[in-house]
């Protein structure tokens, strides 16, 4: 089987409070949906209020992350069989959320 991220920016959601907190009762019970499913890897929010650092190939730290790069928002990582069911998914977690979804595929890897 594959994996698919399946993701949004932040700025997606321009939801009012009260939107909101429907759109995260929904999502929560898709994400529920997924689990019963067996397809469920791995999801959530990123932490935006702490920022991000870029560990480089010497164990150095630094403030300056890659120039373009930006993740923020929330993700979900499912594992299904077929596109045309993560495409499903996303379309299930799109509605939900009340806002797209970008559907990513992992490439294969043997290790994982």
């Amino acid at each position: 089987m594959t994996k698919y991220l399946i993701s949004f920016p932040s700025e997606a959601m321009a939801l009012t409070e009260e939107e909101l907190q429907m759109a995260s009762v929904d999502a929560h019970a898709v994400i529920e949906e997924a689990k019963a499913a067996g397809v469920y890897v791995f999801g959530g929010g990123i932490n935006e209020a702490v920022d991000p650092v870029l560990v480089s190939g010497d164990g150095s730290i630094s403030p300056e992350i890659y120039a373009g790069s930006r993740l923020n928002g929330g993700f979900a990582v499912l594992e299904v069989p077929t596109r045309a069911q993560a495409v499903e998914w996303a379309r299930k977690i799109a509605v939900a959320c009340r806002c797209g979804q970008e559907l990513r595929e992992f490439m294969y890897d043997p290790a994982s």
